[in-house]
């Protein structure tokens, strides 16, 4: 069965893609050379900047008024002329208008840092900017190039899901993050799928069930699972009360699991599993745990699985793409793979790749069965 919706427009959106990737390379071909390499090493100003505006919930602050620095200042208890002078960078990178001297408001991009945009990425600034996340970043990507290591690990003496398991507070603020990836990754998974052919979605990995819950609200006949740890799903149905109309709950479950360990069982060919930049998070060995645990709780049953993952090119890689992958390499033993990379995995797992749909997003989804 072909499970791949909407052709046309994602191959329209790939091209468009493809286009902005070359539009991304321009200063590369305009810029001085010396001043480009300077401009790129300096480019954490900005990241950091970004970073202090998060966390000052400038952007929420503002709402949709036109203010004074001063004003802005008095209310996030900060400096005037320090707050001024950072909205006026980020006004020069795009971030936040300046409307008329010393008076800002928010635009199109600094929106979506306001807690109250539906599609926000606050977490996720504040997520990859902590000092829990840049340490690594700063202090041992050298030793750890050098080395082959991880250098969260280097920097934090444990790997990241465990510092989650032992700080619960930024265990919420990678939960938080993760919720806001549609933000980044839109809604195309639910679009240019036909989930319509399935009764029940095992959401692997799924966090609070945000994507979960994107999909029961397209698909009136579908239900949920949704496995994560303990500490993840803890409270995530009272957290939709109120979110969502009582009749989608009904049809959305928790439950507490590691996919290291072992996977609910599917019911039938009517179920399939989800498991959304979940094994990016893992090496090798630890990926075909997982996808082997998957196959053993397909089954005979006939259900399918499906990965949203990026698949990397052999070559030429852009640059999203790439730093997804530096950003695996940073926290974790895992990567971003190339397709035959992930065909190696799946043959290691007794699973086989049925079909690739492309989505209008960075990832793709790797439908599977059982071998």
């Amino acid at each position: 069965m072909r499970l791949q919706k909407n052709p046309g427009a994602v191959g329209r959106f790939a091209r468009a893609l493809r286009f902005a990737s070359w539009l991304q390379n321009l200063p590369n071909k305009l810029t001085p050379p010396p001043f480009r390499l300077v401009q790129l090493g300096s480019s954490f100003w900005q990241s950091r900047a970004l970073y202090v505006a998060a966390r000052l919930d400038l952007a929420s602050r503002l709402g949709d008024e036109t203010l004074s620095a001063a004003e802005i200042a008095a209310r996030v208890s900060a400096d005037t002329d320090a707050v001024y002078r950072l909205l006026r960078m980020l006004a020069a990178m795009g971030i936040f208008e300046e409307a008329s001297p010393r008076h800002f408001r928010n635009n199109r991009i600094s929106s979506y840092l306001r807690t109250d945009h539906p599609q926000n990425v606050r977490a996720m600034i504040l997520m990859h900017n902590s000092d829990v996340m840049s340490r690594p970043w700063y202090e041992q990507l050298e030793p750890g190039v050098r080395e082959g290591s991880v250098p969260f690990e280097l920097a934090h003496d444990e790997d990241l899901f465990g510092y989650m398991d032992r700080h619960p507070d930024f265990d919420a603020r990678f939960s938080e993050a993760m919720d806001s990836v549609e933000a980044l990754t839109g809604d195309s998974f639910a679009t240019d799928f036909d989930w319509g052919q399935f009764d029940r979605i095992i959401d692997v990995g799924g966090s609070r069930g945000g994507k979960a819950v994107s999909l029961l609200k397209r698909h009136p006949r579908l239900n949920a699972l949704v496995v994560d740890r303990a500490q993840v799903i803890e409270g995530a149905h009272a957290y939709w009360q109120g979110k969502v109309d009582a009749s989608l709950l009904e049809r959305l479950r928790f439950e507490a699991g590691d996919a290291l360990e072992g996977i609910p069982a599917a019911d039938s060919a009517k179920d399939i599993y989800f498991l959304s930049a979940v094994l990016h998070g893992f090496g090798n060995d630890e990926a075909t745990r997982v996808l082997a645990n998957l196959a053993a709780a397909i089954g005979s049953t006939g259900a399918r699985a499906v990965l949203m993952e990026m698949v990397m090119p052999d070559s030429g890689a852009d640059l999203p793409t790439a730093s997804f992958d530096m950003q695996m390499f940073m926290g974790t033993r895992g990567r971003e793979r190339t397709r035959a990379e992930w065909q190696r995995l799946f043959e290691r797992s007794g699973l086989q790749l049925e079909e690739v749909v492309s989505l209008r997003s960075f990832p793709k989804l790797l439908v599977l069965r059982s071998a």
